[in-house]
């Protein structure tokens, strides 16, 4: 398998979901495509990766000396081991991405709706691509007096 490759393809997919959320009008196709062409692929991917990974199928290029991931064991060495792997690190990376792409379409979404101009989500969104739980937490503070006056 080439992670390398792998790296690049779902950091590419993710990126073009980001450009088209922060730059183009987003009406239902273009949320169409970040969700089903940009997130969907991610999580198709995610799955492969995890199967291949996984049920044995694929080298996830190990660390040398470390020990194969016990997949039972969610101590902070059981993960450690997972991640001591290009695979192991590409899988990861790619549950992060496709989580926080899904995360700024909703917030997005949620902006639209609630009439905030972009220039209020622009700065959200990059926090969101870079730091997703804090770009959600700030969504969260920023949203919740306009929210609470649309009830």
């Amino acid at each position: 398998m080439n992670w390398d490759f792998l790296f690049g393809f779902t950091n590419a997919v993710a990126l073009g979901g980001w450009l088209m959320l922060a730059l183009l009008p987003r009406g239902p196709k273009v949320q169409a495509i970040v969700l089903y062409a940009c997130v969907g692929i991610l999580c198709t991917t995610y799955a492969a990766m995890f199967i291949g990974l996984f049920g044995g199928f694929v080298d996830p290029a190990r660390v040398a000396g470390v020990a194969a991931p016990d997949l039972t064991d969610y101590s902070i060495a059981g993960l450690r081991a997972l991640f001591m792997s290009d695979g192991g690190i590409v899988l990861g990376w790619t549950h992060y991405l496709a989580f926080d792409l899904f995360v700024g379409l909703w917030i997005a979404k949620d902006a639209d709706h609630k009439g905030f101009s972009r220039l209020v989500q622009l700065p959200i969104l990059f926090v969101t691509l870079m730091a997703g739980p804090i770009g959600l937490l700030l969504w969260l503070i920023v949203r919740e007096r306009r929210a609470r006056a649309m009830t």
